[in-house]
């Protein structure tokens, strides 16, 4: 079931005038290398606290997948009976994302299936990003996977730095603010997300969504494909490649109902 398109809620493909696509994990691969860096300051922090806890990578991307770490750390802290005070938290921000920034800018290299896939797809549609990142990590992973030039600055958006308060995903705030920034809303837009936190995002701000499993580790894949439908995706696809030919052949006015999209491969 994890190597075909499966279609859970009815879709209008036609209506689609704009792909707005998450980046960490469904642009490219930076979860495992971003969790790595982000961990060691993560237990940093909870050793400066005096919390003795400390996590793995895996733990903590099984914890946190689809947060930034603005969001994930106070909830760890607030685990161990401890609130972290507004100020030193910014600093741990700021140190998070320098570390996360510049192991993803010397480890992360293109995709070829997902450059071709975002070539074909922006001759159809209008391309965006919307993620929980800050932006200086986001310019630096477009950067080092060639995708900068499907992505211009001015359609990128960060939950940590594009809205005046900074949010996380699940909250819907930076997708409503995507949508009025680019004059789109329901479903003349289409999210395109591998987590859960970011499918509820997309779905809470009225945008029908692709869950996205190019990604997700194959061992993952079956328990994210039922986490993902609960959410409340539409359609969730293995790869990039089974979303451009999806998404090009249903594009002229036509609805994907029942078992259309079932069985590509």
């Amino acid at each position: 079931m994890t190597e075909r398109t499966l279609l859970l809620r009815p879709l209008d493909v036609g209506a689609v005038d704009m792909l707005l696509c998450d980046a960490d994990g469904t642009l490219f691969d930076s979860e495992e290398p971003a969790f790595a860096a982000s961990t060691e300051v993560t237990n940093r922090l909870l050793a400066a606290l005096g919390i003795d806890r400390a996590y793995t990578p895996e733990d903590l991307r099984r914890w946190a997948l689809g947060r930034n770490f603005r969001s994930a750390a106070p909830a760890l802290v607030a685990e161990a009976g401890v609130e972290i005070p507004t100020d030193v938290l910014e600093r741990w921000v700021v140190t998070e994302r320098m570390a996360v920034t510049d192991k993803l800018a010397t480890v992360l290299r293109p995709t070829a299936g997902v450059r071709a896939a975002l070539v074909m797809l922006s001759d159809q549609f209008r391309l965006c990003v919307v993620t929980s990142s800050a932006t200086p990590r986001l310019d630096a992973c477009l950067a080092a996977t060639a995708l900068d030039d499907r992505f211009p600055p001015d359609v990128r958006f960060s939950a940590e730095d594009s809205l005046p308060t900074p949010v996380s995903k699940p909250d819907p705030s930076i997708y409503r603010f995507a949508g009025e920034q680019l004059r789109v809303c329901g479903a003349r837009g289409l999210a395109v997300e591998d987590s859960v936190a970011g499918v509820r995002s997309a779905v809470a701000a009225g945008f029908p969504t692709i869950g996205m499993l190019e990604f997700v580790p194959p061992d993952e894949r079956t328990e994210r494909v039922a986490a993902l439908g609960d959410a409340g995706v539409a359609v969730i696809v293995p790869s990039w490649r089974h979303l451009a030919e999806l998404l090009t052949s249903g594009r002229h006015g036509r609805s994907l109902v029942g078992e259309e999209a079932l069985g590509r491969s």
